[in-house]
């Protein structure tokens, strides 16, 4: 992806080295304390050292100095210009559609972070909350996508980025409060397919800036793929359990993303009522 020397987002804020605080684990918002287990245990992270990891998060320590490297520092600025992005295209989208896009702020942590959702070790991954309309990334996990997922590439991260803040679109076009209060695992991954496809929308429209170099589209599918929840299962425990998914399988990640990338807009992308997931 050409990004260097591009537009940042001015939406940024960096609490890297401050610690969590707070004494609230984890509470509303993305599903509270269960969901983030469940995603633990999907990644292949062990809930138990998550819970007591989350447990010392209360804040009485000081925060440790940070000290950015050279490779932080240009992650920071990758991760600012893709913001940037989504910042364009989601603004001229809603405009289209008669709608005010809202930017969301971004949050920059490391090791553990206090949301409007509550308290959250950087073992859960990136993550928006719906209560503050932020989105949390601990750096850390471009190098997780490279080595346990095996999704190399400044696009790889891209997409993850795109598909949280497909959630944030989600959060205002109303989706998320329809949802999210009475979510199964069915509804979870019909509402986690319909941010890939916005993160699809969203590469669609990257294209068209002629900022996509040869091989982006390849490491976003790869990325989509690789957190698939058969395959996540797969490397952590041996075996798939359907039934426990929340966020597709691989194959409908990739899908849905690409839908999302082929068609460009917002009407192809009703997961909740299409029949083929």
């Amino acid at each position: 992806m050409q990004w260097k020397g591009r537009r940042g987002s001015s939406n940024m804020e960096d609490r890297r080295g401050m610690g969590g605080g707070g004494k609230t684990l984890v509470g509303g918002g993305l599903g509270g304390l269960v969901l983030v287990l469940i995603l633990t245990f999907l990644g292949g992270g062990n809930p138990g050292d998550l819970l007591n990891n989350m447990a010392n998060m209360g804040g009485t320590d000081p925060a440790v100095p940070y000290e950015e490297t050279a490779q932080e520092k240009e992650l920071a600025e990758f991760v600012s210009v893709v913001l940037a992005d989504t910042e364009e295209v989601w603004t001229e989208i809603f405009r289209e559609e008669g709608l005010e896009y809202k930017e969301p702020t971004l949050v920059l942590y490391t090791n553990s972070v206090q949301s409007a959702c509550g308290t959250a070790s950087s073992a859960v991954g990136p993550f928006y909350c719906p209560g503050d309309q932020k989105l949390y990334i601990d750096l850390s996990f471009y190098n997780e996508l490279q080595q346990k997922f095996k999704a190399p590439g400044d696009f790889a991260m891209a997409y993850v980025i795109a598909h949280e803040v497909g959630h944030h679109v989600q959060t205002l076009l109303g989706t998320t409060q329809k949802v999210q209060p009475h979510s199964s695992n069915e509804k979870s991954v019909r509402f986690e397919l319909q941010a890939d496809y916005l993160a699809g929308v969203w590469a669609h429209h990257a294209q068209g800036m002629d900022v996509l170099e040869e091989g982006d589209l390849e490491e976003a599918l790869n990325a989509a793929s690789a957190v698939g929840d058969d395959t996540i299962q797969r490397r952590a425990q041996g075996h798939v359990v359907p039934e426990s998914f929340t966020h597709g399988t691989s194959e409908q990640r990739k899908r849905w993303f690409y839908k999302g990338f082929q068609s460009g807009n917002l009407d192809q992308g009703d997961t909740f009522n299409a029949r083929n997931l």
